[in-house]
C-alpha cells in the first residue's frame, strides 16, 4: 500500500466555506478592509494536507456554473441556497492566484461541480494504479470510496480521519459504498434541495437499506411495508428515483488525469510570498515557506521583489539552524553551504535582530538610570505584573524605552515596603507634566500604578487608541500590529510562564534574563509602533480626535473603574429567590399547555413541541441539521398569536437575568474594595460608543419590570452620598435633526415640543392636543426605528400596524421630513464614494461592503452609513461631557466621583453638601458639550439607588 502513488483531491468550496465559517465570529479583516477569512481558512488547510501527507500528486477542484445536468432533471436543484458570502466570492480568484503561483493544478469544467470532477479524476486515477484522497467534510463522497480511493476528512478541532471502506460501512450500516447513493437518495438533502422520500430519515434508510439492499429493491418489494410509510413510499417512487439520480457522482466530467501534470511541484515561492504579503498573512508566509523548504532554502528561491520586506541579515549558522525540525518537501541539505546568508521569509523576532536590552541592578545603576530616563522628552514604559486584574496585580518589574532597539529593565522585589520606596524613586518621571508617556493600553498602567499612589501625568500616546482611529475594525492587540506594521514577532507570554491553568507561572517565578527580554521588547516594540502610527493619524484625519478625546477620556475611564460602584448584595439574593418563583410559575404553565415536561432551554425539545406537536406553523423553518429554529427572531414574529410563545420569551428572560446579573454580580464585587469595578473598553465598537466587561452593565434589561429592578442592587458609597443619574433625552433624534437641517424636527426641539407627538400629528395629520397615545407610540417607534433602516415588516412587529399600514406610515414620514430622506441618501452616496462615513468630530467608521454586488450584505452596509455617525456623535458628545466634568471635578477637589456611562447616561456618587451644585454643574457640562442647531436636553434625578436616580 505504501509503494502506491497517491494522488489527493481538494474540493475546493468545501474547504473555503469551511475555512470562512471557522472565523466567522472573529473574521480575519486586513489594514485594507478586505475580509480575508476565507482565504486564510483554505491556505491552511491545504497546507496542513501538505505537511501531514506530502503527497506525490494533487490537484484543486472547483465548481464552475453549477450542474447543468441535474438542474435539467430537477429545475428546483439547488434554488434554496442562500447567496455566496461576498468574502468568499472575492476569494476565489485569490485562491486560485496562489494556486497557480504554487503550481498546483486547477481542475474545473463548466457545468459540473467539484464533486463530478473529483469522481471523474478519482477512478481514472485509480486504473492507473494510483490510490486516491478526496480531501472533503462531505459525506455525499463516500460513495465513490473503494480498495484504492479513500475520503481524507478535516475534523471538527483540528486534523483529518481516513474513510476507507471499512469506515463508510460503519459509517452508513452499508456492505457496499454504492449504497450510499440509495442512502442519500432516500434521505434527501436540504442543503441541495434534493427531495427524498417523504418521512424517510437516517434510521429509516438504514433500516431499509439492511432488508433491501437499494432503493429499487425496496420499491419491488413496498407489499411488505405497512400503513402510511407503504403508502409514501408507493407514492413517490418516481421521486425517490430522481433523488438517488441527483445525489449520483458522475463520472464522464470530460477532464484528464495526467499524472506527470498533477505532481506536487516547487511553488513560485516569491510570488506566492507576494500575494500573503499584499493580504498581510505575516503568520502564513512562515507557514507556507517552512512547509515547502528548510529556513536556509527559502533564500535561494526568492526574488529581490520578495527581499524587499526582508528580516535583517543572519549568518550562514543561524540561517542554517532556522529550518531545523521543519520537513523539507523536496528533500536536499537543510544545512548546505550553498545557503544564501539572507532569509527572506523569517519575521523579525529577538533572536534574528540586533537589540539591546539590560536590567537594572540596584543602588547606583538605578539612580543614575533615573537620572537619564529625567532628561528624555519621550518615553515607552510598560509595567510586568502577578496578573491581569490591576486591582490586585504587584509590580514585578518595569521596562523602559526611548529609543530603537534599546531598553532598560527594573526589577521590582516582592516585599511591598521595598516596592513602595523603589516605585517613589520613580514618582517625578511619571509625575513630569513634559515628559510624553508612550504605552499600549496605557489604562491598565495607570489603575496599577495607582494603587502605589503614583500618578501618570504629562502627554499620553496609547498605541492600542491609536490604531483603533486609524482602523477600528481590525485586532488592536499589541502581538497582531508588531506583526502587521513592523513584520515582527513578538515573544509570547506562554513562552515564559506556561498557559492558562493551575500550572502557570507568575511572572515573578521567570528568570529576570528571560523577564528582561519579554518586558523591554514590548516596550521597544510599542515604541515603534508609536512612531508608525504618529504619521497615520495625521493621514487619517484622526489626530485631533486622538488628542482631545481619546487620550483624556483614557485618565477618566481608569478613575472611574478604579472608583468602583457599591452594590447591594442582600437585595439581590432577595430578588434572586422572587425571579425562582417567577419562573417555576411560567414553567408549570408552559408545561400545561404543552401536556408534557421537556427542557424549555432545549432548542432540539422545545422545536419539537412547539411545531410537531402544537403544530404552531405550517412550515417551521429549520437549521442545516434539520433541527427546528426557535431563535427570538423566530419566536418573537408567533408570539402575538400563540400565549405559550410569550410564555416561553419571558421564562427566557428571566432565566437570563438571574443567570447574567442577579447570580453573579455578587461573584464580581471585588474584595478589596468591596464595590464592583467594570472595565470600560475604548476599542471594541466600531462606532465609537463604549463597551463594558465584567461585568457588563450596558445590557441591563431596562424595558422590563424586573430588569429594572437589577438596578437597584447598585446603591450609594454611604449615608453621606446620593446617586445622581443624567441622562440625554433624545440625543439621536436630536443630532439626526441637526445633521439633516430638517427644519420641522428643529423647531419641534427648540420649542421644546414632545417629539413623538409633534411627529404623531404631523404623520397622521391631527392636532398635536388630539393625537392619541397609540399614535404617539407608532410615531415613536418609526423616530427611532428610521435611522436603523426600519422596514414596513419590522414596523409591524414592533406595533400594531398590519404590514400596509407600517409602509404607509414610513411613506408618510418621509414626506413630512422630505430632508430627513435626503440626508440618508447623501450618507449612502458619501459612503460609496469614499469607503466611510464620518461622526461630528470626524471619527471615521468605514464600510468594506458598501458597494457589495450581494443586496443583504450592501444593505446592512447602507443602513450603517445612516447609523454610524448619529451613533458615533452621541458617543463624541458624551465623552467630551465626560472629560469636561471630570476636569471640573478634580480642579475643584469636589468629594463627588462619576462612577458609570451606560448608553446616554452618567450616573454619580454624589457628596450630599454638594448635591445643589453638582445637579447645576453635571447638567451644564452635559447640554454644552457640543453645540448643535438643536439644543441638548439632560434629565438629571437623584436617588437612594440607580432605578431610583434613573
Amino acid at each position: 500500500m505504501s509503494d502506491q502513488k497517491r494522488v489527493f483531491l481538494v474540493d475546493a468550496f468545501a474547504l473555503i466555506f469551511r475555512g470562512y465559517y471557522a472565523f466567522i465570529k472573529n473574521p480575519r479583516i486586513n489594514s485594507k478592509g478586505v475580509d480575508t477569512s476565507a482565504i486564510m481558512g483554505f491556505m491552511n488547510s491545504l497546507l496542513d494536507v501538505i505537511k501531514r501527507e506530502r503527497p506525490d500528486h494533487l490537484a484543486v477542484c472547483f465548481d464552475k456554473g453549477g450542474s447543468a445536468d441535474r438542474v435539467e432533471m430537477f429545475e428546483a436543484y439547488k434554488a434554496n441556497r442562500d447567496e455566496t458570502p461576498e468574502a468568499i466570492k472575492i476569494a476565489v480568484p485569490i485562491i486560485q492566484d496562489i494556486l497557480k503561483a504554487m503550481h498546483i493544478p486547477i481542475m474545473v469544467k463548466e457545468g459540473f461541480e467539484a464533486d463530478d470532477v473529483i469522481g471523474t479524476l478519482s477512478k481514472q486515477a485509480e486504473k492507473e494504479g494510483y490510490q486516491t484522497f478526496m480531501v472533503t467534510p462531505d459525506k455525499d463522497f463516500a460513495q465513490l470510496v473503494s480498495e484504492n480511493i479513500f475520503m481524507y476528512r478535516p475534523v471538527f478541532g483540528g486534523g483529518y480521519e481516513t474513510w476507507g471502506i471499512p469506515e463508510v460501512q460503519k459509517k452508513f450500516e452499508v456492505t457496499d459504498p454504492l449504497q450510499v447513493i440509495d442512502y442519500l437518495g432516500m434521505m434527501g438533502d436540504a442543503s441541495d434541495n434534493i427531495p427524498g422520500l417523504p418521512g424517510v430519515g437516517d434510521k429509516t434508510a438504514k433500516k431499509f437499506l439492511a432488508a433491501y439492499g437499494s432503493m429499487e429493491n425496496l420499491f419491488a418489494n413496498t407489499h411488505e411495508l405497512k400503513g402510511k410509510m407503504k403508502e409514501k413510499i408507493e407514492a413517490n417512487q418516481e421521486l425517490g428515483l430522481l433523488s438517488k439520480k441527483l445525489a449520483t457522482i458522475m463520472l464522464d466530467v470530460p477532464v484528464t488525469f495526467n499524472a506527470k501534470d498533477f505532481e506536487l511541484d516547487q511553488p513560485d515561492i516569491p510570488k506566492v510570498t507576494e500575494i500573503f504579503q499584499e493580504l498581510e498573512f505575516r503568520r502564513l508566509i512562515d507557514n507556507f515557506t517552512k512547509t515547502f523548504t528548510s529556513g536556509a532554502e527559502a533564500t535561494s528561491l526568492t526574488s529581490d521583489k520578495a527581499s524587499e520586506k526582508a528580516a535583517p541579515k543572519v549568518t550562514p549558522k543561524e540561517a542554517e539552524s532556522a529550518g531545523a525540525g521543519q520537513f523539507n518537501l523536496f528533500g536536499g541539505n537543510p544545512n548546505s553551504a550553498e545557503a544564501n546568508t539572507e532569509n527572506t521569509f523569517e519575521r523579525k523576532t529577538a533572536k534574528n535582530t540586533s537589540h539591546f536590552y539590560q536590567s537594572i541592578a540596584t543602588g547606583m545603576a538605578t539612580k543614575l538610570f533615573i537620572k537619564n530616563l529625567l532628561s528624555q522628552s519621550s518615553v515607552c514604559f510598560d509595567t510586568e505584573t502577578t496578573g491581569l486584574n490591576p486591582l490586585v496585580a504587584e509590580l514585578v518589574g518595569i521596562s523602559f524605552s526611548w529609543e530603537i532597539g534599546k531598553g532598560f529593565y527594573l526589577p521590582f522585589p516582592e516585599d511591598k515596603t521595598e516596592a513602595q520606596a523603589l516605585i517613589e524613586t520613580l514618582k517625578p518621571f511619571f509625575e513630569s507634566e513634559t515628559i510624553q508617556k508612550i504605552g499600549q493600553n496605557l489604562k491598565y498602567d495607570i489603575k496599577v500604578l495607582a494603587k502605589y499612589n503614583v500618578q501618570v501625568k504629562g502627554p499620553l500616546f496609547d498605541t492600542m487608541l491609536a490604531h483603533y482611529l486609524i482602523n477600528p475594525d481590525m485586532r488592536h492587540n499589541m502581538d497582531v500590529l508588531a506583526e502587521t506594521y513592523l513584520n515582527y514577532t513578538p515573544i509570547s507570554i506562554t513562552e515564559l510562564i506556561g498557559k492558562k491553568g493551575k500550572n502557570q507561572l507568575s511572572m515573578r517565578d521567570v528568570p529576570l534574563d528571560k523577564q528582561t527580554e519579554y518586558a523591554v521588547e514590548d516596550a521597544d516594540i510599542t515604541l515603534q509602533l508609536a512612531a508608525h502610527f504618529k504619521k497615520e493619524l495625521g493621514e487619517a484625519n484622526t489626530q485631533k480626535l486622538f488628542d482631545d478625546i481619546e487620550i483624556p477620556l483614557l485618565r477618566v475611564l481608569a478613575a472611574m473603574e478604579l472608583e468602583g460602584i457599591n452594590l447591594d448584595k442582600d437585595f439581590l439574593q432577595s430578588l434572586s429567590q422572587d425571579l425562582n418563583k417567577d419562573i417555576d410559575a411560567l414553567v408549570t404553565k408552559i408545561y400545561e399547555v404543552a401536556g408534557e415536561e421537556f427542557n424549555i432551554a432545549s432548542p432540539k425539545q422545545l422545536g419539537i413541541i412547539l411545531f410537531e406537536k402544537l403544530k404552531l406553523v405550517d412550515k417551521p423553518k429549520k437549521t442545516k441539521t434539520g433541527q427546528y429554529k426557535t431563535g427570538e427572531d423566530i419566536l418573537s414574529a408567533l408570539a402575538k398569536e400563540h400565549e405559550i410563545i410569550r410564555d416561553i420569551l419571558e421564562y427566557r428572560g428571566l432565566a437570563k437575568l438571574k443567570s447574567t446579573y442577579v447570580d453573579a454580580l455578587p461573584l464580581q464585587v471585588e474584595e478589596i474594595t468591596g464595590r464592583v469595578h467594570t472595565d470600560y473598553m475604548q476599542t471594541v465598537a466600531a462606532t465609537g460608543r463604549l463597551s463594558s466587561n465584567n461585568p457588563n452593565l450596558q445590557n441591563i434589561p431596562i424595558r422590563t419590570e424586573r430588569g429594572r429592578q437589577v438596578r437597584k442592587a447598585f446603591i450609594p458609597r454611604s449615608e453621606e452620598y446620593t446617586l445622581l443619574a443624567a441622562d440625554y433625552s433624545q440625543i439621536e433624534l436630536r443630532i439626526i435633526a441637526a445633521l439633516s437641517k430638517e427644519e420641522t424636527m428643529i423647531e419641534a426641539f427648540k420649542n421644546g415640543e414632545d417629539i413623538h407627538a409633534s411627529t404623531a400629528s404631523k404623520v397622521f395629520g391631527v392636532p398635536i392636543e388630539e393625537v392619541t397615545r397609540a399614535q404617539r407610540s407608532n410615531a415613536k417607534t418609526v423616530n427611532f426605528g428610521i435611522v436603523y433602516g426600519v422596514s414596513a415588516f419590522g414596523l409591524s412587529n414592533q406595533t400594531d400596524l398590519s404590514r400596509g399600514e407600517a409602509k404607509e406610515l414610513i411613506d408618510t414620514y418621509y414626506e413630512t421630513y422630505p430632508k430627513l430622506k435626503k440626508y440618508m441618501s447623501e450618507q449612502v452616496e458619501f459612503a460609496r464614494d469614499h469607503g466611510y462615513v464620518k461622526t461630528i468630530l470626524d471619527r471615521r467608521r468605514y464600510l468594506k461592503d458598501i458597494n457589495s454586488a450581494n443586496g443583504m450584505v450592501r444593505s446592512a452596509a447602507e443602513r450603517n452609513a445612516v447609523n454610524a455617525p448619529i451613533q458615533g456623535s452621541a458617543a463624541d458628545i458624551i465623552k467630551i461631557a465626560m472629560i469636561n466634568i471630570y476636569n471640573k471635578l478634580e480642579a475643584g477637589n469636589y468629594k463627588t466621583k462619576m462612577l458609570l456611562q451606560v448608553h446616554d447616561e452618567l450616573v454619580f456618587d454624589v457628596y450630599k453638601p454638594e448635591l445643589e451644585e453638582m445637579t447645576t454643574l453635571i447638567k451644564t457640562e452635559m447640554e454644552n458639550a457640543f453645540k448643535m442647531e438643536v439644543p441638548l436636553d439632560v434629565e438629571v434625578d437623584t436617588g437612594l439607588n440607580w432605578l431610583e436616580a434613573h
